[in-house]
């Protein structure tokens, strides 16, 4: 028998940041859980400083989203800290008494969520399960999948791109992880022999180790309420409309901000020189459009909007900006409103790409490259890690003058790609829940504790 209405926990996702990334990532995953299981009990773990509710619209329905919050800060003594939390779940695991476990478990709400879930799955942010971005961040995503396993959980790693781990620590942590989740999905076709080769499994293996595309290709666009910018009467007409997705984070050179990515270009020249020569040379209209909001360094906001104020007398009205803030899905729709798109940050790239909009995307990781190969795309991927400023320009040129025919590819791919990720909740339910006393492997008697 086949558990109706699962309790899923949901790692390293949220509806709460500025990155409508981690949003999208999120909104597509609840999405693909709910067309699967109706009826399902869906609650997000993840780093908060207080417990919330987020409502999602979804096929004229409202989904309530619970967030448990959890810390990760140097006040251990918290009782949702995370190391706390795994502190207590690794006593659990050698008190003899049934009674004092079930205590300790049902007064910790972070570590009960975990106890009543009949899996966990995890995001990772779709790209953080990684030390590409610092070991601090590594271990952000990765002390609650741990926790999920100390607790005895089945895990299930949901499509998102698989490391690289480059230091001796995070390796260690990451096989740690990886050898003992159920599931692991990736979403590049690399991924999977990477994350076999990483675990020394045979590359014919076809066991845990999957492939499902992003699940932000199934977010739904929605007009914002608020939205004036009036692109919708473009279309058609002479002058085409371009968007352009400009990386708060790699204008400011990363966290580092010393070119931390190793571009060979200058980011900040390349987009003054993108965005003439959209306009002067291909005579479009460029749209500004952040995907990520907020007023720090890293927000794509407060750069679009510093580059609209300074550039847009210059072209005379053919400069826009989406000023915001919108949610993942209203940003969507207004990227839904561009002929062509230019983004730099990948969520941006594939809310343009879901609707069949044309899309070269300006990779600063692996992880671009990946996702746009699984979609067919992978032409449309300027690395200005490896291509000089003028090289970029001749892939967008060339993009451009195509994008007809790329139009039609992508009505061709997405029906599949879109029913793919629909249908991700369909496999994991027939894996692991479809045997209910085998749903985890804590002790049974913990399964349910009184509310």
């Amino acid at each position: 028998m086949e558990t109706k209405n699962p309790k899923i926990c949901l790692l390293g996702a949220s509806f709460g940041t500025n990155n409508m990334g981690v949003n999208a990532l999120t909104a597509g995953t609840v999405k693909s859980l709910f067309h699967r299981f109706p009826s399902a009990e869906l609650v997000l773990l993840d780093y908060g400083k207080e417990r919330e509710s987020h409502a999602l619209e979804m096929n004229g329905a409202t989904i309530l989203v619970e967030l448990e919050n959890i810390r990760f800060s140097k006040r251990i003594y918290l009782r949702n800290n995370i190391t706390l939390l795994l502190l207590v779940a690794l006593i659990t695991r050698f008190v003899p008494s049934e009674r004092l476990r079930r205590s300790l478990i049902s007064t910790n709400p972070a570590l009960k969520c975990l106890a009543e879930a009949s899996i966990v799955t995890s995001l990772a942010g779709g790209d953080s399960f990684s030390d590409i971005y610092g070991i601090e961040r590594f271990f952000y995503v990765s002390l609650p999948q741990l926790l999920a396993l100390l607790m005895g959980k089945r895990l299930v790693l949901l499509p998102q791109t698989i490391g690289p781990f480059n230091g001796r620590i995070a390796k260690s942590v990451a096989r740690y992880i990886l050898s003992r989740a159920d599931l692991i999905y990736s979403r590049d076709y690399r991924g999977l022999d990477d994350t076999r080769q990483f675990l020394g499994l045979a590359r014919s293996s076809n066991g845990k180790i999957r492939f499902c595309f992003d699940v932000g290709f199934i977010l739904d666009p929605v007009r914002p309420v608020d939205m004036d910018l009036q692109l919708g009467d473009q279309h058609g007409k002479e002058r085409p409309v371009v968007g352009l997705n400009v990386s708060g984070l790699l204008y400011m050179g990363g966290y580092s901000r010393n070119n931390m990515f190793g571009l060979k270009l200058d980011y900040r020249e390349f987009i003054a020189d993108l965005i003439d020569f959209m306009i002067r040379k291909k005579n479009a209209t460029v749209v500004l459009v952040p995907h990520v909001f907020g007023t720090r360094a890293e927000s794509d906001a407060v750069v679009c909007e510093g580059l609209y104020a300074s550039l847009n007398e210059r072209y005379s009205g053919r400069l826009l900006v989406a000023t915001g803030p919108f949610n993942q899905s209203g940003i969507k729709h207004i990227i839904g409103l561009c002929d062509f798109f230019i983004g730099s940050r990948m969520h941006a790239c594939i809310a343009a790409l879901s609707q069949n909009i044309p899309t070269v995307s300006i990779a600063y990781s692996s992880k671009f490259v990946g996702v746009m190969q699984s979609i067919g795309v992978a032409e449309l991927v300027a690395d200005p890690r490896k291509l000089e400023s003028e090289e970029i320009l001749r892939v967008v040129n060339g993009a451009f003058e195509n994008r007809s025919r790329l139009k039609g590819h992508l009505e061709t791919t997405m029906p599949h790609v879109r029913a793919t990720v629909l249908n991700l909740f369909n496999e994991i339910g027939s894996l692991l829940l479809c045997h209910p006393d085998r749903a985890d492997r804590t002790d049974r008697r913990l399964e349910r504790i009184p509310r």
